[in-house]
């Protein structure tokens, strides 16, 4: 007895089209790789950059000078908010939420530089092309 079984049937969904998008003028100059597109895409790049930039450079006036502190000052690591050091308190409790607030603000701008790029290379009408 040489019982077969039985044939595998595909189940699809009915066929789905893909919506035409439309392709703002900006973005065409984008994807085109004109001088304006090149254009929008460092003043992006550039926005983002300056953002990370000042980002770590709160980071490190905060954060990476700490060491620096209570090398210069060793008095600090006597210091002691009710049975915790100074030095514990700053680097192992204070220092996460800063972090995370960093994040969370470099998240929030770097968003938003990117909703007004997209509002600026949505707004550039053919005729505005240099």
């Amino acid at each position: 007895m040489n019982e077969q079984p039985p044939q595998r049937v595909r189940v699809t969904g009915p066929p789905r089209r893909r919506a035409d998008v439309v392709r703002t003028p900006g973005t065409r100059e984008i994807d085109a790789e004109t001088a304006l597109g090149e254009v929008f895409m460092r003043s992006l790049l550039r926005e983002q950059l300056a953002l990370a930039a000042r980002v770590l450079v709160a980071l490190g006036l905060t954060v990476g000078l700490l060491p620096v502190l209570f090398h210069l000052v060793p008095s600090l690591g006597d210091v002691r908010v009710g049975p915790v050091p100074l030095a514990w308190l700053l680097l192992g409790a204070l220092t996460y939420p800063w972090l995370v607030l960093l994040g969370w603000f470099y998240v929030r701008r770097a968003e938003h530089n990117e909703r007004d790029f997209a509002d600026l290379v949505g707004s550039v009408a053919p005729d505005e092309r240099p």
